[in-house]
């Protein structure tokens, strides 16, 4: 890469001018710019040695990619003449100009809460969906198949109360999670809940305390109550923490901090939350059944640009009103946001089957083909930024398909009672006589937004031409890279021990839309990292959160070390290797301390790319979910 001419083209393309400040990660160029109207954004797009552009949180990050992206940033500050800053001084501008927007600092605050907690509301709910199947007339036959089978009696009871259980003690779940995102101690939140969901209170029944009536109720299946409980747990623990001397803080702050808002819960707090958290599902299902199916078909567009904004991660806290309403209490609708939710991912799968039906770039083939199944299965992130946003045509051919499947599922409402995977696999979720006109409408989501895309594709294809034939000087690269470096098929190892999770999962859209090359991801139990391949170091930054290294058999790996971790400016990271020495597997990179990142605030999941993907045929991670450093991690084919 000729980085020079890279920082020039970046500055033709945003503006000399416009540069308010400029700071650099591991993988990405990371800028605060004056006016982001006056961005050549074709220009960018069209540029071979930029592997993508987005913006969030006030910073327009372009991605260069580790061991270019540090020495493009020197000359682009010479060249725009730009102040260097830290990251976290880049944040610090960001936020300057930007507006406080109340309703997006809630929908944030949601989302990190319920997010850590969705696999075990989507595991009761596919558990829930099973014991549907098994208890429900009319699915395969007249009788339900407990009833033509009385021997998975005992199975389906087993099976009832293991689905159950995540959703009645939700708040514990809630109060867990709640509790670590206000900053108040995690069992406390948890005691709190467990308060609130004891078996002790009993319906319609009063204490009698210093005179003042207090009503027992239980706040089973609640999810509103509990948060705003544990906000109130935080505030007098906080509080407690400051003024106590440290001699009497250990015992009486938990104390103090639990019975003071136990009591508050009950006399105020409780009831009022409920009435709150009632109103608002009153609300939601009074609009849809007012609109019906015009209402459904307008959610159904909406679906994704909302998916967008991060807003759609507040819906659990509706959808199990919705599902419990239905199920415990035989009221309401059902969850017919689950079933929007479906229709979206489907149909922005279906665009992404569309763009590798067009394509002959072997590495938009790869990453779209990926990115269809993850959507299929309810994961829309890689098909929307690593493809559907990036030609934009897909992404609102999508819409129309979700739009049209939504309101045909509205008119023959169609509803789920339990949560699960919204995709072709959320049939399990779906009230049993309406499965078939489900499975109808995922098929009718698919063929629309499916059509759409490929024949707009073909009409346009000289405009897309990138979609039909692959950018030319791509293909150049890949060729020159290829005869340069001889590619062999190797194993690239765990750097370090702990969890695997898919690159999908990580919460940084870059790595989980695989535009820095496809991987794996591993949440550490360890803190030493290990070299996964034996090669040269290509990239070991001076604030120590990711490595570069490019095997002796031709994959460029990259380790980065936790999310946005760049803020930290090397704090709680050692590394024990230079820049181009050569490393054995095994040996040791260097280590973090994994509680006291986590303690800052930061995730501590450890990513593990293959950045020249597209040099290789394939790039696989091996089926493992836990690993020791040294096991095997990613498989790559010449």
């Amino acid at each position: 890469m000729d980085h020079k001419k890279v920082a020039h083209e970046i500055v033709d393309a945003i503006g000399k001018d416009n540069f308010a400040a400029a700071a650099h990660c591991a993988t990405r160029l990371r800028l605060v710019l004056k006016d982001e109207n006056k961005i050549n954004q074709e220009a960018l797009d069209n540029n071979d040695d930029i592997k993508g552009t987005f913006k969030t949180n006030g910073q327009y990050q372009i991605i260069i990619g580790p061991g270019d992206v540090n020495n493009v940033y020197d000359e682009l500050i010479n060249i725009a003449n730009v102040a260097p800053v830290s990251t976290e001084e880049l944040k610090n501008v960001a936020q300057e100009d930007k507006k406080f927007n109340p309703v997006m600092s809630f929908i944030k605050l949601l989302s990190d809460i319920f997010v850590p907690i969705i696999p075990a509301l989507v595991a009761g709910g596919l558990l829930m969906a099973l014991n549907n199947f098994l208890t429900s007339a009319g699915l395969f036959g007249p009788k339900a198949l407990v009833e033509s089978f009385p021997v998975i009696k005992g199975f389906s009871a087993m099976i009832q109360l293991m689905s159950a259980a995540p959703f009645i003690f939700m708040p514990i779940l809630v109060g867990i999670s709640a509790a670590k995102r206000f900053g108040a101690n995690q069992y406390l939140g948890a005691a709190l809940a467990m308060i609130m969901v004891s078996p002790d209170l009993i319906a319609n029944q009063t204490w009698n305390i210093f005179g003042l009536t207090v009503s027992q109720n239980n706040y089973y299946y609640q999810v509103i109550p509990v948060l705003a409980a544990v906000y109130i747990l935080s505030l007098i623990e906080k509080f407690l923490h400051k003024k106590l001397p440290s001699a009497v803080d250990f015992t009486f702050t938990p104390l103090i901090s639990l019975m003071v808002t136990g009591f508050l819960t009950f006399v105020i707090v409780g009831p009022l939350m409920r009435l709150l958290s009632n109103g608002i599902t009153d609300g939601i299902v009074f609009v849809y059944q007012t609109l019906g199916f015009v209402g459904t078909g307008i959610f159904g567009l909406l679906y994704s640009p909302i998916v967008l904004t991060g807003l759609h991660q507040s819906f659990p806290a509706i959808e199990t009103q919705l599902i419990t309403a239905f199920t415990q209490n035989h009221t309401g609708y059902g969850d017919f946001i689950f079933v929007v939710a479906s229709m979206a991912n489907v149909a922005q799968g279906a665009a992404t089957f569309g763009v590798f039906a067009l394509t002959k770039n072997k590495k938009m083939k790869g990453l779209s083909s990926s990115a269809t199944v993850s959507a299929l299965l309810g994961i829309t992130e890689p098909a929307l930024f690593g493809v559907n946003l990036k030609y934009r045509f897909p992404f609102f051919c999508a819409l129309i398909g979700s739009g049209v499947a939504a309101a045909i599922a509205g008119f023959m409402h169609v509803i789920a009672v339990s949560l699960g995977s919204a995709g072709f696999l959320g049939f399990l979720s779906i009230n049993a006589k309406s499965i078939p006109a489900y499975l109808l409408c995922e098929v009718i989501s698919f063929v629309v937004a499916f059509t759409l895309t490929y024949l707009y594709g073909k009409k346009n294809a000289t405009k897309f031409a990138v979609i039909d034939a692959g950018k030319k000087s791509t293909a150049a690269v890949s060729e020159s890279t290829s005869v340069n470096t001889k590619l062999s098929d190797e194993i690239i190892k765990a750097p370090i021990s702990g969890d695997v999770i898919s690159l999908s999962d990580v919460k940084d859209q870059v790595f989980s839309s695989k535009l820095m090359g496809n991987g794996s991801a591993i949440i550490p139990t360890d803190t030493n990292i290990y070299a996964p391949v034996s090669g040269t170091i290509t990239v070991a930054y001076e604030t120590k959160h990711a490595y570069g290294i490019k095997s002796d058999d031709g994959a460029e790996v990259l380790i980065h070390l936790g999310i946005d971790t760049v803020n930290l400016k090397g704090q709680y990271f050692d590394s024990q290797v230079l820049q181009d020495q050569h490393v054995n597997e095994g040996e040791l990179l260097g280590h973090f301390d994994i509680e006291k990142i986590k303690m800052a605030g930061y995730e501590t999941t450890v990513i593990v790319a293959i950045t020249n993907t597209g040099n290789f045929s394939m790039v696989e991670p091996i089926d493992t979910k836990i690993v020791q450093h040294g096991d095997q991690l990613v498989a790559v084919t010449a």
